[in-house]
């Protein structure tokens, strides 16, 4: 009894580390803590190039968004070249303008990236700014993601910090890690003063 109890908790060290170093392998869109109060953060990103695709109005992944820009990155654009993936897949949008976004690895820009084939990936720059970023796990799930933006909008609201744009759902981690283990988080434009 003891030895298969041992043998779990080293099992389950080797899926935490192994889950970790997975997403510590990837290149990550870069940024600046502002302000930290607990698992809230104020974040200052750069313009940051991105590869973008539309999403099925429902925000279901399985709708081919995430396999239009994996071909890209793996050589599926006029120059066959293969890009490096990176962290976070981002989605934002509402209802019939979802989308799907991969960040370019930071030695590629919207102007040197390859042209895609599929004409419904763009490549493109998101202009850099202010974020209030909440970091949660689990699975992706509408309601998840609605109660996670809801605690981020009443503490923005209790900062007296006004929301610029449209929330941004970041993904780390690839499928097979542990819902509970993955790196999700929220993020909303804020309004800076002039």
């Amino acid at each position: 009894m003891i030895l298969l109890f041992v043998m779990l908790v080293i099992a389950a060290g080797l899926i935490f580390v192994g889950c970790q170093a997975t997403r510590g392998g990837y290149e990550s869109a870069p940024y600046k803590v502002v302000r930290a109060d607990g698992k809230f953060e104020l974040r200052d990103y750069p313009s940051l190039a991105v590869v973008e695709t539309p999403m099925a109005a429902s925000g279901d992944s399985d709708d081919g968004s995430f396999m239009r820009l994996f071909r890209f990155i793996t050589g599926a654009n006029e120059a066959k070249q293969k890009i490096a993936m990176t962290t976070p897949v981002f989605m934002s949008g509402h209802d019939t303008n979802r989308t799907m976004a991969f960040v370019l690895p930071a030695k590629v820009n919207a102007t040197t990236a390859p042209k895609p084939a599929d004409g419904a990936v763009a490549v493109r720059e998101l202009p850099g700014g202010r974020f209030a970023v909440l970091r949660f796990s689990g699975g992706r799930n509408a309601q998840r993601e609605a109660e996670t933006l809801a605690r981020l909008q009443v503490w923005l609201a209790a900062q007296g910090l006004k929301t610029a744009a449209s929330p941004v759902y970041g993904y780390f981690d690839p499928p097979w890690t542990p819902s509970f283990l993955r790196r999700n988080e929220v993020m909303l434009g804020v309004a800076t003063a002039p």
